[in-house]
Order: structure tokens, then C-alpha cells, then sequence
């Protein structure tokens, strides 16, 4: 069963879930709201089950109830999809939806977490420690791996605060939380995400170092990864400006950049450079809002993967009788991996609902197209 677990919105606008590590509570993100929703974003954060005010049963807990939970959240804020920023374990709830949810999410940043944490025997350990002799034996040493000593030296009354943080939880959810980690399986799919996915890794972070979020970068298709320098486990309260300057520009990528990818990678160099050298001033706004619009925000939108964007590109032009656009949308449809009997399959499902003569020119400048292409060296 799902736990009504305890949350604060704030803001409005796209909406952003931040989900925490072990041992904290939604106010480890206190750094970052404020710049999220100045950015015009809806924050919603929480606390996990076992964590903060959020109800603490019986354990132990998995993964997967874990972001049942987040689920429910969201069916109960009526929010269909959301980018999530997770951080630790909020990291590992986050891959477990981009692989098993992954309608529910927009963009992704995994922030100084691991896809396989072990050893075991250390997460069994914890857990025992947290049951029988209570949270504040723990929690020196969670801050000790959260944040550097440096940082230890110099804030105090934040360090402080963090290690009263660790301390207030209750010691069966926290150890019902170990066991999570101990058990997860989620290192496999990684390659199945498709959210855009930001991965932050702390130079520092004796919990989850350097490596564990490189792995996570190179499985995941197109993931970036950053190291921030000076920065434990609790990165995004050790560096907050570093850690919110990354996240908002994931959050809000360059649609300029991203777009002008997608269509060399849709299109190819040798059209995009012809499209590109012919612009002039008077063309210039038009060429940038084509680039933006469709090819850095829809185009590149996980939703669908490019061969079924290609197909509804193709029935769209048809309809619409785009003869100039069609020839080179054939192309990224054989590109994406649509056959030409798929190709002809489409044409004709068009003509059904767009009229005979929309599907007679199409089918001609597409035989056409396909005839060229086969002609190629």
C-alpha cells in the first residue's frame, strides 16, 4: 500500500519534484526553492515514507514502494508528468520511475547518487543500529559523509542543523529505507531511460564518489555528467549555487543548442548547412523559431521516439499537401528505421482521412525521394 506522505508546493509553473536522501527531510532543499520558483517553476518536495512528518509503518520497505508513493503524490496533485530532481536515495526513487514510469517524467537530474550501492552487509548493519540504539548514534556520521570538513568547520550552526535533521527521524523508517537501497535492482535498465537525464556527482562524496554517478552517465542514452568540486554527499547544501545553476539549466536547456542537434541528427549536416547558409536577416526569426520550437522542444521531447515522429511528420505534410517538406522527412523516416512499404503504409492510412489526390502527390514525390536514395552510392 501507498503512504500519504507529506509535501509542500510552492510557486507556479512547470512542475519540479525534489526528492531527498536518506535521513533528511524537504528542508535539505531550502537552498534551492527559492531560485526554482523565481525561475517559474512549481516546486512540489516531500518527505519519504519514514522521513520527516511523512507517516513511518512497519518495514521493511522496497524501491518500488517507495516511488509508489511519489506516484500517488502526484495522482493526488493531479500532476501527469514533472521533471524530478532527485538527490541520493530521491536519486534512486527517481531512476526507478524513468524506467518503470516513464510517462510520468519530463527531464531528470540525478544528483550524488548510485545505481548499486553495496556492500549489503553495511545497509544491514545500519539498519540494526538505527532499531535498537535510535537515530542519534547515526547521526554524526551521516554528516560527516554529507558534508566536507571544511564545511563542518566553517557553518557550524548548518552542520548542526543537518545532524538535528538526521537525528528527528524515527529509527524503523530509516532502517526500513536501508533495507531499500540494499535491496534495489535498477543498475540493469538503465539503458531503457529516455527521460534527458543531468547526472551531479560531489568530488568529494565518500558515499556515493565520482564513479557511481559516471556509471549512471554512461548507461543512461545522452546523460551528462558533472563533477562539482568541494562538495560531499549533501552537495546541494555544501555548493548551492553551483548545484541550482546545473539544475536550472537542465531544467531549462539552450532550445537553441539542443534544437540545432536534433535536426543535424534528424535531418543531417548537409541540409541543416544548406538551411543554415542560405538565411538572411529578413529569414533569420523564422529559421530561429523553427529551430527552437519544433526541433529543441518538441522534436526532442521524450514522449515518442523519432521513428513515430517521423511517421506523423509524414501524415501530417500529406495532409497539409507540403510537397517541399516531404522529400526530406522521407529521408529521416528511412533514417529512424521506417521501411519503404511502412513509408507507402502511412501515405495510404493518410489518404483515408486527407483525400485521395494529398496521398497521390505524396506517394509520387516520395517514390521519387526513395528512388534517389537508392541510387546513391
Amino acid at each position: 500500500m501507498t503512504v500519504d506522505v507529506h509535501f509542500e508546493v510552492t510557486g507556479h509553473g512547470p512542475p519540479v519534484v525534489l526528492a531527498g536522501s536518506l535521513g533528511s527531510d524537504l528542508h535539505m532543499w531550502d537552498p534551492q526553492v527559492g531560485a526554482l520558483t523565481a525561475a517559474g517553476f512549481q516546486v512540489i518536495r516531500y518527505d519519504h515514507r519514514g522521513h520527516g512528518s511523512s507517516p513511518a509503518p512497519d518495514g521493511p520497505y522496497t524501491l518500488a514502494e517507495l516511488a509508489e508513493d511519489l506516484l500517488a503524490l502526484l495522482d493526488r496533485l493531479s500532476l501527469q508528468r514533472v521533471s524530478l530532481v532527485g538527490l541520493s536515495l530521491g536519486g534512486m526513487v527517481g531512476m526507478w520511475l524513468a524506467e518503470h514510469a516513464p510517462a510520468r517524467l519530463d527531464r531528470l537530474v540525478l544528483c550524488c547518487t548510485s545505481a548499486s550501492l553495496g556492500p549489503a552487509s553495511m545497509w544491514r548493519e545500519r539498519a540494526e543500529t538505527a532499531r535498537t540504539r535510535g537515530m542519534a548514534v547515526l547521526a554524526d556520521a551521516a554528516v560527516d559523509r554529507w558534508v566536507t570538513p571544511g564545511f563542518r568547520k566553517s557553518q557550524p550552526d548548518k552542520a548542526n542543523w543537518l545532524r538535528d535533521m538526521v537525528a528527528s527521524h524515527p529509527g524503523e523508517g530509516y532502517a526500513s529505507c536501508c533495507t531499500a537501497i540494499e535491496t534495489m535492482s535498477i543498475a540493469d535498465s538503465l539503458p531503457t531511460v529516455t527521460a534527458p537525464t543531468l547526472v551531479i556527482a560531489g568530488a568529494d562524496d565518500p558515499a556515493t564518489p565520482p564513479d557511481h554517478g559516471r556509471r549512471i552517465a554512461d548507461a543512461i542514452p545522452g546523460a551528462r555528467l558533472e563533477i562539482v568540486p568541494d562538495a560531499a554527499h549533501l552537495g546541494n547544501v555544501e555548493q548551492p549555487e553551483v548545484f541550482t545553476g546545473l539544475i536550472l539549466g537542465h531544467l531549462r536547456p539552450d532550445r537553441r543548442a539542443l534544437g540545432t542537434t536534433t535536426r543535424r541528427q534528424v535531418l543531417g549536416d548537409e541540409h541543416v548547412d544548406r538551411a543554415e547558409a542560405s538565411t538572411t536577416e529578413f529569414t533569420r526569426p523564422f529559421q530561429e523559431y523553427i529551430t527552437e520550437g519544433a526541433w529543441g522542444s518538441v522534436w526532442s521531447r521524450p514522449g515518442l521516439d523519432r521513428r513515430t515522429r517521423s511517421a506523423v511528420t509524414l501524415a501530417a505534410l500529406t495532409a497539409l499537401r507540403a510537397h517541399e517538406e516531404i522529400p526530406m522527412h522521407v529521408r529521416a523516416a528511412r533514417k529512424h528505421g521506417l521501411t519503404e512499404a511502412e513509408i507507402a503504409e502511412i501515405l495510404l492510412h493518410t489518404a483515408v482521412y486527407a483525400g485521395a489526390p494529398a496521398a497521390n502527390a505524396a506517394f509520387a514525390i516520395a517514390q521519387r525521394t526513395l528512388a534517389d536514395e537508392e541510387s546513391c552510392p
